[in-house]
């Protein structure tokens, strides 16, 4: 009998403001997910990175936009609703993330809140390298 595991996730993204989406400066894509971008959108790959993509030291990044939570986010990322605006069309690395059963962030929003007593705060976060890079 062929059993299957499943694994259970304790963290719930439609219930985060999208830490993910916002406090990483860079979302590094790659060509495979360049060419879902553009098939997304109905364009070429060189206007998909032309609209899309920018470069940083080198790597291809998606581009960002003002978010009025965390200053900037994704370029995809509705500011409303919080949610990704490109879903299935989504870079490898978003669809990844987290890779484990646990979110970080979503464990300190609980926490936060509940240390609180108020389900709307949102902690601000900002990831800072070793080297000083964000």
């Amino acid at each position: 009998m062929e059993t299957t595991e499943t694994q259970t996730s304790y963290y719930n993204c439609s219930k985060c403001p999208a830490y993910c989406c916002s406090v990483y400066e860079r979302v590094q894509v790659n060509k495979r997910d360049i060419k879902r971008l553009a098939s997304h959108f109905g364009v070429d790959l060189e206007t998909a990175i032309n609209r899309y993509i920018t470069t940083y030291n080198g790597e291809r990044i998606l581009r960002r936009k003002r978010d009025p939570i965390f200053g900037e986010a994704c370029k995809f990322l509705n500011p409303e609703t919080r949610q990704c605006t490109i879903y299935d069309a989504r870079p490898l690395v978003c669809r990844n993330f987290p890779d484990r059963a646990r979110c970080a962030y979503y464990d300190l929003l609980q926490f936060e809140r509940n240390q609180q007593g108020d389900h709307t705060v949102v902690p601000l976060v900002q990831i800072t390298f070793r080297n000083g890079d964000k």
